[in-house]
């Protein structure tokens, strides 16, 4: 028994210190964090201990003694976790806008997912086109046509935070079919599922839909599982945005299913929620239909923000059968009396189909929160119905005009079509990860002059605060886990989301008795408190409260990917 146990203890020392090191290490440490709580990612209980850092990784974990390093935190009573991850970002453009992701960083964001139907690649000249007024507003410039090229301009610029993406099957799409409402023919289909191979040979994480969106809601199920397979074949997953999250939230959990079945694919529920006041209450379901499936084999799992409002565009509530052709056609529609009397028919009294303006309650429960027009900013912050009201003017019609007066292009807005109880009861879900659904923003960048919806910066720091600390409906290991390791795990990047020897340096310190989301939706560019540090590749990014001069984040490619000299010839 004797030899068994010191056998077992000096294992323990190797795994603690890692990679064989002991607690005085080979050499000094670039960084420790002192005499912190240890809450490491696996939802095991918080412990008292340090942390060690060289260069971009994780050196060492547990008690390091009088080890020494070039800076040295005391982080006592503070939590020290790895960095959170977005499962659902939108910030692959508004990092090259503003790459300081200030919104991100300060709550603790150290590496974002992104690519929900539209992604970075592939890029036409048409699409890049399309793009050109954002452009110019934004001061941007889309000088890639494939991820290895968007990476590439995100290295050179820098950015706050890592950004990892899915191949986006709406963009897919676009960029073979286009903007119509039709089936791929048997050559597109080809040459959809080719690029969805080259795209994650050069490290996407898998293929991610948005069908309840135009173009991506005229994709039928055969379509999709023909895209599932491809990004299967390179170990990636299948994302979702589902067809429908109200009213017939069973049909496209189904579609769900049979696209993971007949793949043989691992599925990811985005923004999970049930939609609608006549759908409220239905959570519980919904969460036993997916344990169902999966204790009949199928490998499916979620994610979600932890507020009641969700956020699109304003002409997400127009159906999306009037964007066939694109924004002209649209427009031309809106104009036509006839066709425009049909739009309304149908967001008032939806027949199958989901209506956001329907299941928000109507114009009092549509918030503009952002419009692409200057002379429309005195839109924002108000309600369809309140500018309905006063311009007398029926809220629908309100909602059309606002759209025609945006000339093609998106006013963004908040609609209120959840329940708190079915939130909390997907929070507390072991299988669901974390996700803000936003993009990166900032009170003094170029995105501070739009509105914004608050869990743009109070995501993660309203789970760890209000939900875990004061509601108390789960432990805190349970919320860091979610949003760490469950994550990591589930896009396949085997080096983040765990404080562990060997692993990616990306760390986020935070005090478990102040931290809290500060962003309303009154005042929704307000930074999240009470987060010490954080760190992206073993660089300090955040220094309490402050962002540093640093720009350490990467590019991070899905387990598919392939270095350019080792690809075969296409």
């Amino acid at each position: 028994m004797g030899k068994v146990r010191l056998r077992l203890v000096a294992v323990l020392l190797v795994g603690a210190c890692g990679k064989g090191e002991t607690g005085n290490g080979k050499g000094a440490y670039d960084l420790i964090m002192k005499n912190g709580w240890i809450v490491d990612g696996t939802g095991n209980p918080r412990y008292r201990g340090d942390v060690a850092v060289r260069g971009d990784r994780i050196a060492a974990v547990g008690f390091l003694g009088g080890a020494q390093a070039r800076e040295t935190l005391d982080v006592r009573g503070l939590v020290v976790s790895p960095g959170f991850i977005d499962m659902m970002g939108q910030s692959e453009i508004n990092a090259l806008i503003d790459n300081r992701v200030f919104s991100k960083i300060t709550q603790g964001v150290t590496t974002e997912v992104t690519g929900e139907g539209g992604s970075v690649a592939p890029l036409t000249d048409q699409l890049v086109l399309d793009d050109s007024d954002a452009m110019k507003k934004w001061h941007y410039r889309e000088d890639w046509r494939d991820l290895d090229g968007y990476f590439a301009q995100l290295a050179k610029q820098g950015a706050a935070l890592n950004i990892a993406t899915f191949v986006g099957a709406t963009q897919v799409r676009l960029a073979v079919v286009g903007k119509a409402n039709r089936a791929p023919t048997a050559a597109e289909l080809e040459r959809m599922t080719a690029l969805v191979d080259t795209l994650m040979e050069q490290g996407a994480l898998g293929v991610w839909t948005a069908l309840e969106y135009a173009p991506a809601s005229y994709s039928k199920t055969d379509e999709l599982i023909a895209l599932a397979k491809a990004a299967r074949r390179h170990g990636g997953i299948y994302a979702s945005h589902m067809r429908n999250e109200g009213v017939r939230i069973d049909d496209a959990l189904n579609e769900l299913f049979e696209i993971a079945r007949e793949a043989d694919i691992p599925a990811e529920v985005s923004h999970l929620k049930v939609s609608g006041r006549k759908s409220w209450g239905q959570m519980p379901r919904i969460i036993a239909r997916i344990d169902s499936a999966r204790g009949a084999g199928l490998d499916v799992t979620a994610d979600q923000y932890p507020y009641t409002r969700a956020a699109t565009a304003l002409d997400a509530s127009i159906p999306s059968w009037a964007e066939s052709g694109g924004w002209d056609s649209l427009l031309a529609r809106l104009r036509e009396p006839a066709t425009r009397a049909r739009l309304r028919d149908e967001m008032v009294k939806p027949k199958g189909t989901e209506s956001f303006y329907y299941e928000a309650g109507g114009g009092d429960g549509v918030l503009i929160t952002g419009t692409f027009q200057d002379s429309l900013r005195y839109l924002q912050g108000k309600t369809v119905g309140e500018i309905a009201a006063q311009r007398r003017r029926d809220p629908v019609e309100t909602l059309f005009d606002i759209v025609l007066a945006e000339t093609g292009h998106r006013t963004d807005a908040v609609y209120a079509v959840m329940s708190e109880p079915d939130v909390q009861t997907a929070l507390k879900t072991w299988w669901v990860a974390v996700n803000t659904d936003f993009g990166g923003v900032a009170p003094d960048g170029p995105f501070g002059t739009q509105s914004a919806h608050p869990r743009a910066y109070g995501t993660f720091a309203r789970i760890l605060g209000h939900y875990s600390r004061d509601l108390k409906l789960f432990p805190l290991e349970f919320a860091v886990r979610k949003m760490t390791a469950l994550a990591a795990q589930r896009v396949g990047l085997s080096d983040r989301g765990l404080l562990k020897a060997g692993m990616a340096a990306d760390i986020t310190v935070f005090d478990p008795a102040s931290v809290a989301d500060k962003a309303t939706f009154e005042q929704p560019h307000q930074a999240s408190v009470g987060f010490a540090y954080v760190f992206v590749n073993g660089q300090k990014v955040l220094d309490h409260g402050k962002l540093t001069a640093a720009r350490p984040g990467r590019g991070l490619r899905g387990p598919g990917y392939v270095p350019p000299g080792q690809r075969a010839k296409q």
